[in-house]
C-alpha cells in the first residue's frame, strides 16, 4: 500500500486582491460526503480547471471531482500579475529569453491561451477578464534599453514582431516619465485572474464537474485500482489522480529538496477616483513587466477588471516551508510604496488598500513536472513564473497523459529531464535569498 500524507495545506499572506476586488462569492461548496469517481484532481487553479475541463472534452460521461484547499480564486490564481504570456519569459536569465530558439515552446503557450479564450467564450467569462491587449517591458535606465533591443532581435530570429516605444510613447501610454523606452509585443492577454478562475469553476460546475472547496486533501492511498483522497469532510475514491497543487507537491513527499518555492510580493492601489485619474493620465488599461526579470511589474486596470486601480509587484523571497513571513510583507509594502512614487510622482502618497504574497514554484533547471509520478497517479506543477500559462499547459498535458493521448504538449513535458536536486539547507535558503537581493539591488530603477 501506498501512503502519502500531507505535511502541510497552503498558508497565504495577505489578502488575494483580485478576488477581494470582485462582488463576494457564494458560500463555498464543501465536500461533506464520500464520493466515487473517476478522475479526482488536486488543486483549482490554472492547472487543476484545465485538467478538469480537458478531461471533460476527452470522456464527456466522466465523473470528476476537482478539491480545493482554500476557496476558488483565494490562493495562486489570485494572488498573480494576471499576465498570460505567449512569449519566452525566462526569470533567470538577463531578458527574458534564456537564448535559445523557442519557437515550439511558443507553440505551446499559444494553444494554452486559446485553450483559455475557449474557456472564455464557452463559459460566459466577462470578457473585461480576458483581454488580448499585448503587454509592454519597460526600461529605465539605458542599460535596460539595451536588454530590450537584444529580446527584441531574439524574438526577430524567430519572426515575432516587436513594437519599440519611446520615452514620449511610454508616458502616453502610463502617464509616467519613469521609463525610457518600451518594447511592445501583441500576444499576452492581461487577465483579471480572479473572475477568469471563479467564472471557469462556475461553468465546470454547471458541466457537471464537482468541484469543492475548503477541502483540502490530507492523505492520498493506494487502493485496488484506484486511489483513495481523504479530506476533512469525505473521501474520494478515484481511479486516476492528478496533482495540480504546484509546489504543495513536495509537501506530500515528492520532490523533496527539488523545488524552489519563491514568493513574490504586490501592492494595489486604492481607486484612484477623478482627481487621480486626471493627474496620471495616460491610458485606462496597461500592463508593463521590466527589461530585468527581477525588476518591477507594473499594472493599470480600470472597472471592467475592479476599478480604476494600479498594482506594483517586486521583491522576492526563497521560502522552503512554503510560508511567507510577516516581515517580508511589512518590507515589500515600503519597496512598493518607493516604486510607485518614483514612477508616479503626481500620485505620490496614494494608499495602497492591498499587499500580498503569492506562492510559484520553480525548478533549478527550469523544467516543469508533468508526469506520471506513480501507478494512476500524475503530476501537472513546477509553474517556473508562468503560473497562468504554464499551469495551464500542464493541466491539459496531465489529461491527455492520464488518457493515454500523445501530444505536443505530452511530447515536451515527458522529454524533460527531472527537476535538479537543490543543495542542502540552510545553504540553499541563505544562498537562494542573498542571490535574490542582489538581482532585486541591481535591477534598481528597473
Amino acid at each position: 500500500m501506498t501512503d502519502h500524507t500531507a505535511r502541510r495545506i497552503p498558508v497565504h499572506r495577505g489578502p488575494a486582491a483580485w478576488s477581494a476586488i470582485l462582488p463576494g462569492q457564494p458560500g463555498p461548496v464543501v465536500l461533506d460526503t464520500d464520493l466515487v469517481v473517476d478522475f479526482a484532481i488536486v488543486g483549482a487553479g490554472f492547472a487543476g480547471l484545465s485538467a478538469a475541463r480537458r478531461l471533460r472534452q476527452l470522456h464527456p460521461s466522466a465523473r470528476i471531482a476537482v478539491l480545493e484547499a482554500s476557496r476558488i480564486a483565494e490562493g495562486a490564481s489570485g494572488r498573480n500579475s494576471g499576465f498570460m504570456i505567449d512569449l519566452p519569459h525566462e526569470l533567470t536569465s538577463e531578458d527574458y529569453s534564456g537564448g535559445g530558439d523557442d519557437r515550439a515552446l511558443i507553440a505551446l503557450n499559444r494553444s494554452a491561451i486559446g485553450f483559455a479564450e475557449g474557456v472564455v467564450a464557452d463559459y460566459g467569462i466577462d470578457r473585461n477578464f480576458f483581454d488580448p491587449a499585448g503587454k509592454v517591458n519597460g526600461a529605465a535606465s539605458e542599460q535596460a534599453d539595451r536588454l530590450n533591443r537584444s529580446y527584441a532581435d531574439h524574438l526577430a530570429t524567430m519572426g515575432e514582431g516587436s513594437t519599440y516605444l519611446d520615452a514620449q510613447a511610454m508616458r502616453e501610454l502610463t502617464g509616467s516619465a519613469h521609463y525610457v523606452s518600451g518594447l511592445y509585443t501583441p500576444g499576452t492577454v492581461m487577465l483579471q485572474p480572479a473572475g477568469y478562475i471563479r467564472g471557469f469553476a462556475e461553468g465546470l460546475r454547471r458541466d457537471g464537474v464537482g468541484v469543492f472547496e475548503a477541502s483540502p486533501v490530507q492523505a492520498m492511498v493506494r487502493q485496488g485500482q484506484g486511489w483513495a483522497l481523504r479530506t476533512p469532510g469525505g473521501q474520494v475514491s478515484a481511479g486516476k489522480v492528478i496533482m495540480a497543487n504546484n509546489g504543495q507537491l513536495e509537501s506530500f513527499g515528492f520532490a523533496r529538496n527539488r523545488l524552489m518555492h519563491i514568493f513574490l510580493y504586490a501592492s494595489m492601489s486604492v481607486d484612484l477616483g477623478a482627481e487621480g485619474i486626471r493627474a496620471l493620465s495616460g491610458q485606462p488599461r496597461w500592463g508593463v513587466t521590466p527589461s530585468d526579470p527581477m525588476g518591477t511589474t507594473m499594472r493599470r486596470i480600470d472597472p471592467g477588471q475592479g476599478g480604476h486601480r494600479i498594482i506594483t509587484r517586486t521583491c522576492a523571497s526563497f521560502e522552503p516551508g512554503m510560508e511567507a513571513p510577516e516581515t517580508m510583507i511589512r518590507r515589500s509594502a515600503g519597496v512598493h510604496r518607493e516604486k510607485f512614487d518614483d514612477r508616479f510622482p503626481q500620485l505620490r502618497g496614494l494608499a495602497m488598500e492591498f499587499t500580498w504574497a503569492g506562492h510559484l514554484c520553480l525548478s533549478q533547471n527550469g523544467v516543469s513536472m508533468m508526469r506520471e509520478l506513480e501507478q494512476d497517479l500524475y503530476a501537472a506543477c513546477i509553474c517556473n513564473g508562468l503560473g497562468t500559462t504554464r499551469s495551464t499547459l500542464t493541466g491539459i498535458a496531465a489529461a491527455d497523459l492520464a488518457c493515454g493521448i500523445e501530444s505536443d504538449a505530452t511530447r515536451h513535458f515527458t522529454a524533460e529531464a527531472p527537476p535538479r536536486k537543490l543543495p542542502p539547507r540552510p545553504f540553499s535558503t541563505i544562498g537562494a535569498n542573498a542571490y535574490l537581493r542582489y538581482k532585486e539591488w541591481r535591477a534598481a530603477a528597473e
